[in-house]
Formats: C-alpha cells, structure tokens, sequence
C-alpha cells in the first residue's frame, strides 16, 4: 500500500508532463501502481473493504458483553463454544473498531501554575503497620503545585481541628503560603455547594484569612484538577509504606517528615530539576507567615470527678484534689491538654491522640502517702477554748484526738467542763501524769483530779480547842487531842 505523500508526488509529476515510465523509475514503483494513482486522481488512501467474519454476531457479542459484566475473555469463550471460529486478537479488534465496549480516549489536559499560585491539599486513607497491628489511618498531604514540594503527615482521624493542624504545620514547613489552596468537595471545609459555588465553614475561612490565602473546590468528578496531590497518594503508597514499622503515632510522623526531606531533594524526570530548586525560585513568591501563629485548639467544658480526673474522649486526665467537684475549661492541643481554672493554668498533660481509656497522672495532683484524702478540718469550739484555759496540754489534745475511747466531740468537752470546774494546778497534775502512763480515759482522770483536791484542798486539823466552842464537831463525836492519837479500839474503853 502506497503512502500519501508517494501518491501526492506521483500526481505532482504528472502534472509537470512527465510520462509513467519516468514517474514509476523516478519514485522507484511499478508502472501499474503509477497508472492506478492516475486512474483515481487523488491521494488519498483507499480503505481495504475485507469482509468481517464477527459482523454477523454483532447483536450476540453485545448480548454477552453485558451477561459476562464486560469481560472480553468471558465473551470470546462463549462465542467459541457457540462454534465461531475467531482468535481473540481478531475479536477485540472487532470491538475496537466498531466502538463495542470502548470508551473513546479524551486528551488529556495539562495545568501549569506561576510559582506561588496554587498549593493542593487532600487526604486518603492507607494501613499503616502501627504499634505492632495494622492500623487503618488517614494521610493528609499538602503539594505546591509549581515547586512540586510535598508534606504529608498521618492522624487517626480527620476533622477541622486536625485540619487546621495539619495546614499550620505544613505552612511552617514550607515557611510560606500560595494564593489559594485547592481541595476537593469534602465536609471538613466546605459548608455548602461544590466547585466555583464552594462556600466554606466560617470557621475554616477565618483560618484561611489569617494566613492570607483562600479555599478553592474543584467540580465534581474533575480529580485531574487536582493530580498534583493525588498523584503522591500512591507515590506515598509504594515508596514510603511498604516494609515500613512505627511504634507511635509519633514515630509515624517523624519518619513522615524526614522522608519528605529527603525526596524534596531527589531530580524528577519531567521537572528537569529537583523540587527543592524549584522551591527556591517559588519561594519569594510565597506569602508570609504571621508574626505570631496561634496554636490550633478545641475548648471543652468538663467536671471534676470524685477520683480527681477530667475525661476527654474516653482518656483520663488528673488535677489537683483541690478542684473535685469543680467545673473546669480543658483546652485540647495537637499534642498538649491543659487544664485551667479562670484565667489560671492548673495542669498541663501530654495528649493522647486517640481514645483508648487511658489514664494521664501526675504525682504532684495527690498529697502525699499517708494523708490521702484527708481535708483539713477547722478546729472544734472546745478544743479552741481549752488551749486558751489551758495552753500546757496541746500534746494531750493532740493524743486525745487519736486514742480517746469517747467520740472527739465528747472528750473535748467533758475535758473543757473539768478545766472550768476544777482548780488549774490539781488538773495539770493529773493531767501530766495521765500523759506520763498514756491514760486517755477522762472518768479515770477526773478521779485522779477529784483524790489530788482531797488531799491537798480537804483536809480536817488533828486536834481542837476544848474552850473554842466554835471548833467543836457538829455531828457530836468528840475530836482527838494531839497528846492522844486516835483510840484503835473503835470506841471501847482501854482494860
């Protein structure tokens, strides 16, 4: 079969008044082949009419094609079996050719972007070999679409807070911000509409407008639109994940990031350079970072229970005993809890970044062994005015406290009735020698106190004045003279 441009030189030649002999030793073809081009006029190449033997089963393999869910091997077999002899390579070509389960190919576009024009941000989830298990995580990657520079980081889940987390830490990572940032129709940003007609989450566009840049949707069903960062999905796939171990979530991320480091540096083939030199040409055109980056946070409200904890998705968190029962403000970091009482920072924990019933303690939040949950107690009304009659007996308060058989209350004022009662010298006596022996029962004291009075406080003269009238005995018995000492015969005569 002659090409066209042959047949258009053969035409040419003729036209200029040269002969078939000439035309044909001239382009080094047969002189039949010459005078046919002639005969047609033109140089177009004509199409070979062949008969084609699937033709007839035309409405059969379309049939098939949808029994068989649109797999060609499924088809060709049963044609086979239905007796049409007719090779595979043959049999697709038929379909090609007459459209049969084809689609037919688009061009693809392409989307070229000024340096700091356009950075892409998405997320895919990925099973991530996690704490000896396979976990199931959420990758959030951010790509400038100019420089190709990529950063990546992986969470357990993926909402606004973590969003705004991960685009702060990304911004730090690359020192800069591009006019817009492209993201697919996904509910973390978009409050309605999709596309152009994107409105974002108040919330979302405020964090935007304290970075200077805005949220941009592609249309639904437009993914090309965003290549540049779906295309690092599955160079993250198959070039960071396989064979890879992490022990944390920790440990995930700083491996995430130095691994980023590393083929931000590596040349790519179709850049002719490497995305760290491009970056450095991309990079005055970025927009600068604030002066100050307020950490991304959620504020929650919570009680204190009685054990002295705060719970936050399912993880504990201790304060100090002082607050039980309190009502306190638990703000939530990307890797800190801190927990306030006012304007005032109680307690600061490390995040647990999933829920998981963990318990966070510090030893600082409980008195120390021995006091346990003790409260200081204000002291009894008693006890306050004992120490005032008596200030000598504290450490005798104090062990009455302790080992007194009566209730505290009881002893304390059966103590404070005998102070008020007795005179001050006979009870500290008896007092210091019930301490001496560890005597704590206040009936046996106060016998003690009543025998000192007696002895010292009672006691009758050995002799009287017969002449005295007044220091006669009034109940009639005669007293004992001191030259006599007191008769042993109980009132009988001596012999």
């Amino acid at each position: 079969m002659l090409p066209q441009g042959i047949r258009q030189a053969m035409l040419e030649l003729h036209g200029r008044g040269q002969s078939v002999r000439a035309i044909a030793r001239a382009l080094q073809v047969s002189r039949a082949a010459v005078r046919d081009v002639l005969r047609r006029g033109s140089a177009e190449v004509p199409r070979l009419a062949r008969p084609e033997r699937a033709l007839e089963h035309r409405d059969e393999i379309l049939r098939l094609l949808r029994e068989c869910e649109g797999s060609f091997l499924r088809v060709h077999e049963e044609l086979t079996t239905a007796g049409l002899a007719l090779s595979y390579p043959a049999f697709t070509a038929f379909c090609r050719r007459h459209g049969i389960g084809q689609t037919p190919p688009l061009p693809a576009g392409r989307y070229d972007f000024a340096p700091g024009q356009e950075m892409q941000h998405d997320t895919s989830p990925h099973d991530v070999h996690l704490g000896g298990t396979v976990r199931r995580v959420q990758t959030a990657s951010l790509v400038l679409a100019y420089s190709r520079m990529l950063f990546f980081q992986f969470y357990p889940r993926f909402r606004r807070f973590e969003c705004k987390g991960f685009l702060t830490e990304a911004f730090r990572y690359l020192d800069g911000v591009a006019q817009t940032c492209l993201i697919d129709n996904t509910h973390v940003v978009v409050l309605r509409g999709t596309g152009r007609d994107m409105l974002p989450v108040p919330e979302m566009a405020a964090f935007a407008e304290r970075f200077g840049f805005t949220f941009m949707a592609h249309a639904v069903g437009d993914a090309n639109r965003s290549g540049r960062v779906e295309r690092m999905f599955r160079f993250i796939e198959r070039g960071f994940l396989p064979g890879r171990r992490f022990t944390d979530w920790a440990d995930a991320n700083r491996q995430a990031r130095a691994w980023c480091d590393r083929v931000n540096t590596r040349p790519k083939r179709q850049l002719k350079a490497t995305p760290r030199e491009l970056f450095a040409m991309e990079h005055p055109a970025l927009r600068r970072l604030p002066r100050w980056i307020p950490e991304p946070y959620l504020v929650h409200e919570r009680l204190v229970d009685v054990e002295g904890y705060v719970t936050l998705d399912t993880n504990r968190y201790s304060v100090p005993t002082a607050f039980i029962g309190r009502r306190l403000e638990v703000r939530e970091t990307a890797d800190r809890v801190i927990i306030s009482a006012g304007p005032r920072e109680i307690a600061t924990h490390p995040r647990a970044i999933e829920p998981g019933y963990h318990h966070v303690f510090q030893a600082a939040h409980r008195p120390p062994r021995g006091q346990g949950w003790r409260r200081e107690r204000a002291p009894f009304p008693e006890e306050q005015a004992l120490r005032q009659l008596l200030p000598e007996i504290d450490a005798y308060l104090a062990a009455l406290k302790r080992r007194g058989k009566l209730q505290t209350t009881l002893a304390l004022r059966q103590l404070l009735r005998m102070a008020r009662e007795y005179p001050r010298e006979p009870l500290l006596a008896a007092i210091q020698t019930a301490a001496h022996y560890g005597l704590y029962d206040l009936g046996r004291l106060e016998r003690m106190v009543l025998r000192g009075l007696a002895t010292t406080y009672f006691q009758l003269p050995l002799s009287l004045d017969p002449g005295d009238p007044d220091d006669e005995p009034t109940d009639g018995r005669t007293a004992a003279t001191p030259e006599e000492p007191p008769s042993e015969t109980h009132g009988r005569e001596p012999a």
